[in-house]
């Protein structure tokens, strides 16, 4: 069956949660976890979300440690919070949506679909051929942290990809409970026009 596992977990995780997962398991961890999570995994959902006692803003906390999703080729990642740097570095398959990333986000990124609902550090795009970056940046500072080398910067203009970018969103938001995403979805109408696409340069 497509979901055979699902194992439930509270508190901090350490290195590599995730590391090679398969398709048919669902990871779901209440807290925090520390680096390399969902690395190399080809399949299955890592889902991570802070406690309902949290009373710190989710989107502008650290839910998870350097280097997530390093060498995915599968699966789904959702974290309620931010990603530390490096995330996505040669991601070639992977979805995730994640509420703000380090510097070097989808680095050498050959693959795969990144939602980022919030900041990202510098140097984003380095060396990626591949996949899409959707970054929500209502503040604008997105221009001036990308890598310009490989990758551009496009708005959000067709209507079919933004329907893919607003179900993965509300998915992430039945899946953590996030408050960011349902306020996103919330006024989606307005929030869409926020959204910038990192691609690949042809070539």
């Amino acid at each position: 069956a497509e979901s055979a596992v699902h194992i439930d977990m509270r508190g901090t995780a350490g290195q590599s949660l995730g590391c090679f997962l398969a398709k048919g398991v669902h990871l779901r961890l209440t807290g925090e976890a520390n680096d390399y999570v969902g690395k190399g995994m080809n399949g299955g959902e890592i889902v991570i979300r802070p406690p309902e006692s949290a009373a710190y803003e989710w989107a502008t906390n650290s839910i998870c440690g350097n280097t997530c999703l390093y060498g995915a080729t599968g699966g789904l990642f959702l974290a309620a919070g931010m990603a530390g740097e490096r995330f996505a570095v040669r991601n070639s398959g992977a979805d995730a949506v994640v509420e703000g990333v380090g510097d070097h986000a989808c680095e050498y990124m050959t693959g795969g679909r990144v939602v980022i609902l919030g900041e990202t550090g510098r140097n984003l795009g380095a060396g990626m051929s591949g996949g899409r970056a959707y970054v929500w940046d209502p503040e604008q500072l997105l221009p001036g942290r990308y890598n310009p080398a490989m990758v551009t910067l496009e708005d959000l203009k067709d209507s079919a990809e933004a329907e893919e970018v607003r179900l993965l969103i509300q998915r992430h938001a039945e899946a953590t409970g996030s408050h960011r995403a349902d306020a996103i979805l919330a006024d989606w109408d307005q929030t869409v026009k926020c959204f910038r696409v990192v691609v690949p340069r042809p070539g």
